[in-house]
């Protein structure tokens, strides 16, 4: 109960006729998780721009698989849920990957890890979050109002033009970004949307700096190194605390292979590494591309598997899949669940089959 009240917690903002009146889970998920997407909007920014996705000749492979790796979990959790309407709405539930965890997981194998398999794994999450971020645009959003989506037009326009202009400060970029966060609320498209854009539009003037102490930064990676600490130690875990939360009791075997959650389950430990693995295979077979050095079949398995790893992002269009606290329970039984047997079969796979470290040299 005292978990539930956390959640329920109301919390009020009024300045004149606007009113923002949400429960605390709310605020977290539409406030704190635009935040969240608003430094996934600046690393994929970053990336096309000046970092692995610059390269368009590097971009065959990490696309298509992150491509396949989102339609075949979709197509297994559409086989196990396909008569039930109200389970449907959760169909991409099965479909992300979460860098951070899968990345982690990597980091427990030290230095037998190839680079190469660390920088394809974070380039599909990264293409992966992008299709995520184009799902919930497409299919989660509802009940557009007209007024409010052009006060919203209004503020990326003044954004673009301070691009025009060649503004670099940030603060006028945040300012407008907070006026297009309500908005995008206010407007019925999920405001988590309006910190990918506000992302999109701050300049990244300087393609070519490194993190040092005798080069000025482009404001983009100021921004994004000011904000990820915040992300990954706060945001993503408070997230994580009000919407993982499952309660045990009563929770029987029939429940856990439930076709939802046996759906999602399937999609993530199974569906993630065929999707990903079969396009990286039939990309070779065509000669459109090679895996990248140091990585065989084996280790592309194991990469597949890693990408089950869907914990933060699945967690996220469940919840705004899924009103029924039923469905949204049973949501999560599977989230949890399937990104646990990912961690620990790609971390066992990958222990199986990736060449031990030799000795250091005396």
């Amino acid at each position: 109960s005292a978990y539930e009240a956390f959640r329920d917690l109301p919390v009020q903002v009024r300045i004149g006729a606007l009113d923002l009146n949400k429960p605390l889970l709310l605020w977290i998920n539409d406030g704190l998780m635009a935040i969240f997407f608003l430094v996934v909007a600046l690393e994929i920014k970053r990336e096309a721009l000046s970092g692995q996705l610059a390269e368009r000749s590097q971009l065959v492979l990490p696309m298509l698989c992150a491509a396949a790796g989102v339609l075949m979990p979709a197509l297994l959790f559409t086989a196990f849920n396909r008569s039930d309407d109200a389970a449907m709405r959760g169909w991409a539930v099965p479909t992300a990957t979460d860098i951070a965890f899968a990345l982690g997981v990597l980091a427990l194998l030290g230095s037998r890890v190839p680079t190469a398999m660390k920088l394809l794994l974070s380039t599909i999450a990264v293409v992966d979050d992008l299709i995520a971020i184009l799902i919930i645009a497409l299919f989660y959003s509802h009940g557009l109002s007209v007024t409010p989506l052009i006060w919203a037009a209004a503020a990326l326009a003044a954004m673009v033009l301070l691009n025009r202009r060649g503004v670099t400060s940030l603060g006028p970029y945040l300012a407008l970004g907070v006026v297009l966060w309500v908005c995008v609320l206010k407007s019925g498209i999920h405001a988590t949307l309006a910190g990918v854009a506000t992302g999109l539009l701050i300049p990244h003037v300087d393609k070519g700096n490194h993190i040092d102490d005798e080069k000025e930064h482009s404001p983009l990676e100021t921004l994004e190194h000011a904000l990820h600490p915040w992300v990954a130690y706060a945001i993503l875990p408070l997230f994580a605390f009000v919407n993982a939360g499952l309660s045990l009791s009563g929770i029987e075997l029939k429940d856990a292979t439930a076709a939802l959650p046996m759906g999602i389950v399937l999609g993530l430990v199974v569906g993630k590494p065929i999707g990903i693995v079969g396009a990286a295979l039939l990309m070779r077979a065509l000669g459109w591309a090679q895996f990248p050095a140091g990585m065989d079949l084996r280790a592309m398995i194991g990469l597949g598997l890693m990408c089950g790893i869907g914990f933060t992002m699945s967690l996220f269009i469940a919840s705004l899949a899924y009103a029924e606290p039923l469905l949204y329970q049973e949501a999560v039984l599977g989230i949890l669940a399937a990104s646990v047997l990912s961690a620990i079969g790609g971390f066992l796979w990958l222990r199986a089959v990736l060449p031990a470290p030799g000795p250091r040299n005396a």
